[in-house]
C-alpha cells in the first residue's frame, strides 16, 4: 500500500468534506442535520488538531468522530421530539435510486452505517470493525441482514433486473 501523508487542516474540508457530509446524511436522514453535524467533525478537528500517521489514518478518524456525533445526535431528546419538514427540494436521484435510498434509511442505525461504510466508502469488515469497535464478523453479520432486509423491502420493486 502507497504512503499518503496526511492532508493540513486547511485541505482536510476540500478533500473529505462530501464524505463526512455524506456519511452523516446516510445516518442522519435529514441534509440540515447532516451539515451541521459535519461542520461539527471539522471543527473537533481544528480544535483538537490530532496528529495521523497517513491519509487512511486521517479518512477512518473523520469518519469514526462523524459516526459517534450522529449517534450522539439520534439519541437527543430534541431528536426524538420533533418532525420533519418536507423540504420540497428536487431530488438528485432517478426514481429507482430514490426507491433503493428510502430503503436504505428504513434500516436502523446499526445496519446503515455498515452498509455505508462497506458500500460506499469500500471499507472490509476487518476494517470497520476496526472503526466502529466491533467484532469483524459481528458486521459481516450486519451486513448480511441489512441485504436481506434490504431484499424484501425491494421485492417486486426490481422483479425484472433481479
Amino acid at each position: 500500500m502507497d504512503y499518503s501523508p496526511p492532508l493540513p487542516t486547511e485541505d482536510t474540508l476540500n478533500h473529505f468534506g462530501d464524505m463526512v457530509l455524506r456519511a452523516a446524511f446516510g445516518m442522519v436522514k435529514n441534509r440540515q442535520d447532516a451539515e451541521d453535524i459535519a461542520q461539527e467533525v471539522f471543527l473537533t478537528l481544528v480544535r483538537k488538531h490530532p496528529s495521523f500517521e497517513n491519509l487512511e489514518h486521517q479518512k477512518a478518524w473523520l469518519l469514526r468522530v462523524t459516526i459517534n456525533r450522529c449517534k450522539s445526535h439520534l439519541t437527543s431528546a430534541w431528536i426524538r421530539h420533533r418532525s420533519d419538514l418536507d423540504d420540497g427540494l428536487p431530488s438528485a436521484f432517478t426514481a429507482e435510486e430514490n426507491i433503493v435510498l428510502d430503503a436504505v434509511f428504513a434500516l436502523s442505525v446499526k445496519y446503515r452505517q455498515v452498509v455505508y461504510l462497506h458500500y460506499i466508502e469500500g471499507y472490509t469488515a476487518a476494517e470497520i470493525g476496526t472503526l466502529l469497535g466491533i467484532n469483524p464478523n459481528t458486521v459481516l453479520s450486519q451486513l448480511s441482514r441489512a441485504r436481506g432486509r434490504l431484499k424484501e423491502m425491494l421485492k417486486g420493486e426490481f422483479a425484472d433486473e433481479l
